[in-house]
């Protein structure tokens, strides 16, 4: 066996003595990169959580608004409660409805260019809800892998120094330094690959929900638009 071969052999090749091997910037940047991939798991798994709730809430409003209940009753129901999704919008109109009768401002006009406006506000407030720290993993799927791509050039060019000081350019002299470079890269892939993947799916089925919440606002502006036409209370 060669000498060269034999001095391969004594450095650990694992992941764990390819990170205590490296240099501080590399070091920080597999850090980072770790703590980046937890954290978009962490946010993927609260999304996950966060549309399924979503989805029952406004499956289970849906019912109940379809049932054919007095709105005042459905009001009732949900008032005082932490209102989200549709039966945020719900009450959002309501509010608008009762503070224009109240202020005997409830003229055709008027009442249904404020609702239209209460309604949007409610919601982008939702939407907002609902699109929450998907910005992180759009960045972390976007800009992970060119981090990764600094450690490594970093750690390639400390390996070259170390070629230049050593002049040896054995194997046993390389491969050290070119392992941990290219374990950033793979830290950066594996911090970026479920991120893109991850937020091309959550966003989807954001923009689903907020569709419910758009298209549910312009039924009940319809609605109570009729109401107020037809001379009716709630």
């Amino acid at each position: 066996m060669s000498e060269s071969s034999m001095a391969v052999q004594e450095h650990s090749f694992s992941m764990i003595a390819l990170f205590m091997q490296a240099d501080w910037v590399v070091k920080s940047v597999m850090l980072g990169l770790l703590l980046a991939s937890v954290w978009c798991w962490a946010i993927i798994a609260n999304r996950i959580s966060t549309y399924a709730r979503a989805r029952r809430d406004m499956a289970a409003f849906d019912r109940a608004f379809a049932s054919g209940r007095p709105l005042a009753e459905l009001r009732s129901d949900y008032a005082g409660k932490d209102a989200s999704g549709l039966s945020a919008v719900f009450l959002a109109a309501m509010e608008e409805w009762d503070k224009s009768h109240a202020q005997h401002a409830a003229t055709a006009g008027g009442l249904q260019s404020r609702l239209e406006i209460a309604l949007d506000l409610a919601v982008t407030e939702q939407s907002a809800e609902l699109e929450k720290r998907l910005a992180f993993l759009a960045t972390i799927g976007s800009a992970g892998p060119f981090v990764g791509l600094f450690g490594t050039v970093w750690g390639i060019m400390n390996a070259f120094t170390a070629i230049a000081s050593a002049e040896n350019t054995s194997l046993a002299v390389v491969a050290p330094g070119i392992a941990e470079a290219l374990l950033a890269t793979a830290l950066g892939l594996l911090a970026a690959i479920p991120a893109v993947i991850a937020y091309n799916k959550l966003n989807a089925d954001a923009g689903e929900l907020i569709g419910r919440l758009e298209a549910f606002a312009d039924r009940l502006v319809a609605l109570l638009s009729r109401q107020l036409d037809a001379g009716k209370t709630l």
